[in-house]
Order: C-alpha cells, then sequence, then structure tokens
C-alpha cells in the first residue's frame, strides 16, 4: 500500500529549535489524513557536523578532480574556502569517521523525547510493505541540505523515501494531451570534462519514448523549446551547473560560452508545466539551490544531486533511475534503489549515494511510467476519486455540524449571543438625520424644579393649549394621569378630561401589566381610541434572565381574559396611537394583512414565534422588531425641546413650525426621576424608546426606510449548512494548520461584513450560527487531535 508522511518542521533550525512539527500521514485513495504534533529541540552540533562533512567532501573530490570528471563549473563561489595545503591532508577514514558521527547525531536528534511520540504513532500506523512517500516541509536550505535518509527510520522501511518540499505548495493544472509515448525534452550542456553521450544512450533506450536532444542550445532555443503546445513530460539536463552564495540560486552551463541563472528559465518552465511537465531531472552538481529557487513554480516532481557530483556517479544513478522507473515501480522506490546502488561505487566515489534527492509538490500525485505515457487514467481515476471522496466527506460533516448547530438554536442556546450580535451590528450601520416630523418635549430637572413633580394639570393645560395653536398632527402625553395633580385640584383635572374630549389628536397613557394591582389606569371617561398602553418588554425571558435588552415592542394586544379585569382596556400601544393619528391626518390608509399591519403598500411584519434570533419566541399580540434610528446620538433622534421653552412667551429656543404637521411627544427626562431601560444603544427612557417607534412606522410609511425583517427557518437552515460546508472544504482541502486559520480568518470576516450588509437593508440572517458551523469543523479536528496526543501519551 502506497501512503504519504508530511513532516512540517515550520519556521524552526538547528540553533533555535523546533516548538511545534507536525506529521500527517495519508493513504493513498483515502482523504482523511492523519496528524500529529510535537516539538524537536535544537542541535548546532548536528549543524557543525553537517558542515565539517560537507568540507571533507569538498577536500576529497578536490584531490580527485584530476582523475574524475565532475560536473560541476570552474566558476562555482562556494562558503567555504579550500586552502591547497589542506587538499593532501586529508584521507578517507577522516570522512567515514564524520559519516557515522553525522548518522548518529541525526539519531539522537530525531529520538528526542519531544518527537519520539510523534514516530512511534507513525510506526503504529505503517507497515514495512508499505511504499512511503516520505516529505519534508522546509524554507531553510541547511535542513534541505541535511541527509535525512540516514534516520534509523528509513532502515526499518525499506520502501520509504525522502522528500523535500517547500511549506507552501498548490496543485497544477494542466491542459496536457496524452499520447502514447513519454516525451522528455533532453538539454545536454557544456560537456567539457565529462561524458553526456552516456546520458544520451541511456536516454534513447527507453521503451515507449520519444526524446528530442539540444546539445549545447544557446537560451533563445531552450526557451523556445519549452514553450512547445505539445508539452513534455520530463525535463532532463546533463552538463555543469553550480550554485552561487551571493545569490543564493543555481546556475546552468548550456555550452561553453553561455551560462543562465535557473530564474531566466522561469516563464518557459510555467508554459511548460501548464502544458503537463511532470518531472524535471538536474544530473548536475549543487541542484538544491536550482530546486529551492524552482519552488515558486510547484514543480510535481524534481530530482537533483545535493553536492558535487562525478560525472560515473551521475550516468550509473541516471541507468538505475530509468531502468526501474520505466520497467514500472513507482517514481520514489525508483529513486531509492538507483540511489542504493550507488553505494557499490563508494569505494571510489565516497557518499555516492547520498547525493540523489527529490523534490516534491505535496499537492500532487507521483506518476508512473505508464501515467506518463498513456491518458494517465489512474491519475484521472485517483484524482475524481479524491474530490468524489472529498466531496462526500464534507458533505457529511457539513449535515452533522448543520444539524447539531441549527439543533442548539431551535433550543435557544445561541440567543443571548444572536441578540448581542443584533446589537453590535445595529450599532455599526451608517448614521441617519434625526426624523423631522417629531418634536421632543421633555421636562428636565430646572421644569419640575420650577412647575413641580408630578407636574400639575394646570401646567399640562397650558402646554397643551400653546401647542394646539400651531395645528400639530398628534400629541402622545408620556405622563401618567389616572388622578388630580395636586389630588385636591379637581377643577383643572375636569378641565383637562374636557380638553381631551375636545381634542382628538391627543393620546393619553396607561397601563396593564397583566395584573389588576399592577395596572395604571388612563384619564377617566377617556374614550380608548385616546388611550395607548406604555408597556415595554425586555428580553429577560428569551435569556434566561441574562439580559435586560428592549428590542420588541407591543404594537397592539390578543385579546385576553386578563384585560377585563385591567383598568387599561386599551388594545393599542401608546406608539401605535400616536403613529395612527398621524396617519389620519395624512390620509394614510391603515389596514391589516393577514394578522400583520399594513400601512399604505407597507405591510410590518409582526414577530413569530422564530424570528431572527428569537427562538421559542411569545409571539402574542402584534409585537414589532424595533429598528432604533441610528442618530449620532440615540438621544437626539428628533428635535427635543424644554417644557419651559415653550411656555415663556419670551423663549427663543422654540419655532412654531417645530410643531406644525408634526408628532409631538410630552415626558419627563429629568435624571431624577428614575425610568431606565437597558437599548442596543445603553441606557434610554421609555420617552424616547416610545419616540423611536413612532419614528420608524413613520419612516416606513413615508420614506420607504427598510423594516426589520428575518428569513424563513429553512433559508436559515440552508445558510447554515453553506458555511459548515465553507468550514469542512478549508478542513479538508487545506492541510496547513497556519493556512487553515488565515482561511478561516477571511471567510469569518467575510461571513461578517455580508450580515453586516444585509443588515444594512433590513435583514436579519444568522451571524453567530453561521461562525460556529464556520469554524466546528476545524476545531472538532484540532481537538481531537489534542485528545488523541493526550490519551496516547497517557497509555505510552
Amino acid at each position: 500500500m502506497s501512503k504519504s508522511v508530511i513532516l512540517n518542521l515550520g519556521k524552526g533550525d538547528l540553533h533555535l529549535g523546533f516548538s511545534f512539527v507536525t506529521v500527517q500521514l495519508q493513504e493513498e485513495n483515502n482523504l482523511k489524513w492523519r496528524q500529529f504534533s510535537g516539538s524537536l529541540p535544537e542541535n548546532p552540533t548536528l549543524l557543525d557536523l553537517y558542515r565539517r562533512w560537507q568540507l571533507l567532501y569538498k577536500l576529497i573530490y578536490e584531490s580527485r578532480y584530476i582523475n574524475i570528471g565532475l560536473r560541476q563549473s570552474q566558476r562555482h563561489d562556494e562558503d567555504i574556502q579550500i586552502d591547497d595545503a589542506d587538499v593532501t591532508h586529508v584521507s578517507d577514514v577522516d570522512f567515514y569517521q564524520v559519516c557515522d558521527q553525522l548518522q548518529k547525531q541525526i539519531d539522537i536528534w530525531l529520538d528526542a523525547e519531544e518527537f519520539r511520540h510523534v514516530e512511534r504513532q507513525l510506526r503504529m500506523q505503517l507497515s514495512i510493505d508499505d511504499e512511503i512517500r516520505f516529505i519534508i516541509q522546509t524554507e531553510d536550505i541547511l535542513l534541505r541540505e541535511l541527509p535525512w535518509h540516514l534516520w534509523q527510520f528509513f532502515s526499518d522501511y525499506p520502501k520509504a523515501e525522502i522528500g523535500l518540499s517547500a511549506i507552501e505548495f498548490e496543485p497544477k493544472t494542466s491542459n496536457k494531451k496524452y499520447t502514447n509515448q513519454v516525451k522528455i525534452l533532453a538539454i545536454l550542456g557544456d560537456s567539457q570534462g565529462i561524458d553526456i553521450d552516456a546520458d544520451r544512450r541511456m536516454l534513447e533506450s527507453l521503451p515507449d519514448a520519444k526524446t528530442v536532444f539540444i546539445v549545447e542550445p544557446k537560451y533563445s532555443e531552450l526557451n523556445t523549446l519549452l514553450w512547445d503546445k505539445s508539452g513534455w513530460d520530463i525535463l532532463f539536463f546533463a552538463g555543469h551547473s553550480y550554485s552561487s552564495s551571493e545569490d543564493n540560486t543555481g546556475y546552468l552551463h548550456l555550452n561553453k560560452n553561455e551560462y543562465i541563472n535557473i530564474y531566466q528559465l522561469n516563464n518557459a518552465l510555467k508554459k511548460a508545466l501548464q502544458n503537463g511537465l511532470q518531472i524535471a531531472i538536474f544530473n548536475s552538481c549543487h541542484g538544491l539551490a536550482l530546486a529551492q529557487k524552482l519552488d515558486d513554480l510547484h514543480i510535481p516532481q524534481i530530482i537533483v544531486m545535493r553536492e558535487r557530483v562525478p560525472d560515473r556517479v551521475a550516468q550509473e544513478f541516471l541507468k538505475y533511475f530509468l531502468k526501474n522507473f520505466a520497467d514500472g515501480q513507482s517514481f520514489y522506490l525508483a529513486v531509492r534503489q538507483a540511489r542504493e546502488k550507488l553505494q557499490g561505487l563508494e569505494a571510489e566515489f565516497p557518499a555516492a549515494s547520498w547525493l540523489p534527492v527529490i523534490c516534491q509538490n505535496p499537492a500532487e500525485i507521483s506518476p508512473k511510467w505508464e501515467n506518463l505515457k498513456g491518458k494517465n487514467q489512474q491519475l484521472k481515476q485517483h484524482s475524481k476519486h479524491k474530490l468524489s471522496s472529498n466531496f462526500k466527506t464534507a458533505l457529511f460533516m457539513s449535515f452533522v455540524v448543520t444539524i447539531v448547530v441549527t439543533g442548539m438554536r431551535h433550543f435557544g442556546m445561541l440567543q443571548t449571543w444572536e441578540v448581542q450580535a443584533f446589537d453590535h451590528i445595529m450599532k455599526m450601520r451608517s448614521p441617519e438625520l434625526e426624523d423631522s416630523r417629531l418634536l421632543i418635549i421633555g421636562a428636565d430637572e430646572k421644569d419640575i424644579h420650577t412647575y413641580g413633580y408630578p407636574l400639575p394639570d394646570a401646567i399640562i393645560i397650558r402646554l397643551l393649549d400653546k401647542l394646539q395653536k400651531y395645528q400639530p398632527a398628534a400629541i402622545g402625553l408620556n405622563i401618567v394621569r389616572d388622578s388630580p395633580v395636586p389630588i385636591n385640584d379637581i377643577s383643572n383635572h375636569k378641565t383637562l378630561i374636557n380638553y381631551f374630549q375636545k381634542h382628538q389628536n391627543l393620546t393619553a397613557v396607561c397601563t396593564f401589566n397583566n395584573s389588576l394591582e399592577q395596572s395604571i389606569a388612563p384619564p377617566s371617561q377617556n374614550p380608548n381610541i385616546q388611550v395607548g398602553f406604555v408597556d415595554l418588554y425586555d428580553d429577560q425571558p428569551q435569556t434566561n434572565n441574562q439580559d435586560k435588552t428592549v428590542r420588541r415592542y407591543l404594537l397592539s394586544r390578543s385579546e385576553n381574559p386578563l384585560a377585563e379585569t385591567s383598568i387599561c382596556h386599551t388594545q393599542y400601544s401608546f406608539s401605535w396611537q400616536i403613529a395612527y393619528q398621524y396617519f389620519n391626518a395624512h390620509k394614510i390608509p391603515v389596514t391589516t394583512f393577514k394578522d400583520n399591519w399594513k400601512i399604505g403598500s407597507v405591510v410590518i411584519k409582526r414577530l413569530e414565534k422564530h424570528s431572527g434570533g428569537y427562538q421559542n419566541l411569545d409571539a402574542r399580540g402584534n409585537q414589532l422588531l424595533i429598528n432604533y434610528r441610528h442618530t449620532p446620538d440615540p438621544l437626539h433622534i428628533a428635535q427635543q425641546v424644554t417644557l419651559r421653552d415653550i411656555l415663556n412667551a419670551d423663549s427663543d429656543r422654540f419655532d412654531p413650525n417645530w410643531v406644525k404637521n408634526r408628532v409631538v411627544l410630552i415626558g419627563v427626562v429629568a435624571a431624577s426621576v428614575k425610568d431606565p431601560h437597558q437599548t442596543p444603544y445603553g441606557e434610554m427612557r421609555s420617552l424616547h424608546i416610545h419616540s423611536h417607534v413612532v419614528s420608524q412606522l413613520l419612516s416606513t410609511a413615508v420614506d420607504h426606510r427598510p423594516m426589520l425583517w428575518w428569513l424563513p427557518q429553512w433559508i436559515n437552515i440552508l445558510w447554515v449548512f453553506c458555511w459548515a460546508l465553507t468550514g469542512s472544504a478549508v478542513v479538508l482541502r487545506v492541510k496547513i494548520s497556519l493556512h487553515q486559520g488565515l482561511l478561516l480568518s477571511v471567510f469569518s470576516l467575510s461571513l461578517y461584513t455580508t450580515c453586516w450588509s444585509i443588515f444594512s437593508l433590513g435583514g436579519w440572517i444568522p451571524l453567530v450560527p453561521a461562525i460556529i458551523a464556520l469554524i466546528t469543523p476545524w476545531g472538532v479536528i484540532w481537538v481531537g487531535n489534542v485528545v488523541y496526543s493526550k490519551v496516547y501519551r497517557f497509555f505510552e
């Protein structure tokens, strides 16, 4: 069975250690990944040993340069300078001692306690018969240079081979037109001192392959061939190459007079990838720098040589690899066996088997020879299976998450968070202008000190009498007047009662509170049509007494047997009565439509049992979801004056035009008279809450300001499912935790922006359930990995 293992070393290094490393394991044709996490300590000794190994390796080959051909240019710019005198002071014994020390140090490092449980979990999931593609992810060139194949793990698993990868990768799409042959572009570069004709003979002997050779080409010729529309399966280079410490890149010698930076082939290689390039082989010296510069292209597979490579070693590796690969072995197994066969040359060429290295794009499937020469049906079927399995897993996970989240929502477990999110988004809307149809008259501290408290009937009569001269559309008196004030002033109280009977645009108040003892009566003999209840309802019952915010307003109440015993008989609220007076004055028809009020052509949708974030709401009566007017100061949604501004004849703070054809609301705003109510905008008096509701009704009917609306339950469920599917897709398709977190953050921001934008149009759509559905798949997998790791360590 084929399996893939990805060891992600993150951003650590051998000097500072690796605080968080992950290992992911996946079986072929199975999209389920297992992930283990741990850490690795610092190990500068390992780095020093490898530097010493590099120095000795170079000294050995400097001493043998006359007798062997090296596929490296004389232009090579090395980090380690070699003194000519040192060349004669190195022995193979010294070199092999360092090789042995290096192997032991790698085993010690990877057997560290912090990493041991990760290796053990891997071994529990792997069999010695498995073909294992073991990928090391790191951006550190020093870590890439390490001889990872020396780790004891690879001795225990004879079909496992190392591949190196960048931390960031992505799949490539191609427009390859498959034939029955493997198409190879073979670049035979500058051959001074080496025999590249041997490479040519090996390539020509391959079965079912069509190889195009270009010998010592010019840069323009190579560029043209890479852009060929028919595409290439394999790109092969033989000749001289070298790396530069100045720009940390690699160079290829195309001919005796021309060498190029690998980056100069960037665009041509991109086109070759689009046309189906699968494998690049650079059978030349110092290939790791070449491969790292090609990371951004995401080439599926690259084979390079980590250090200087003798000509014969390069030839033998190519012969062994191509024979194994063309005979049907997997790409990784063919490389491993070819690399291990090089050990037979190490008496003459020390460390020959250390040189070949695979650089892998983890998002790509490693092909077999048959896949390259045919129509790639196996890869296509795997890809289809992968997509199908991925989709089924994402669907299943999304269904489960949706059921859980909507179940929690249905039973009100998310209700507190949802209404708080409602408040937050409401306060984030664009500012609105004050409502010019309203005038608020508030008795402040100075007024009640001047006129007394409660305000006497005589003062209220004076106020009403003056206001009526300026022809208001409606006046709402939000002051209780069920008995004379003062108590012995019967005369003025009767005058006030007569005043209400004479002026039908006046509205008084009462409260019913569902009990006779707590009810407050309206002025005696006042017609019900001129009385409105001022009872306000917060969300304590909906949030288990956790939230006292007023978000709903009862426009009219249902028939109730208790109403007969209440001294507040009206069925209509204070704000509704005032708004109705305004509509009547302006000839705007008010009717009913399917148990909802209809003002002109606008239907005022009543709250139902399940409305927006409300679940199992007591929806008796005609309840309105308050769309508070978002003025810079929510307490000043309209022109506001005091009593003395109206009553003082010489006041310059009152303009009679503020009254004509407007709605006038009168109440007490003095801080000493307690009347606090929590709203999304903070603490607010009942007078201002009623003003917001009146403004909402008037603005909806006249200005077509959006009413607050919500989606049907089935659409809410579909909405949550879509975000659950998004979260599942991110978790299943993106394997790097950091990238998962970034993507989920981007989607969360998009979700928030969408909800805010729709709320600006009046729509209250689920934000909290959707965010929970989005991040739950990631959370479940993360918690599962942590729990699994803890349990495993416990029983270890």
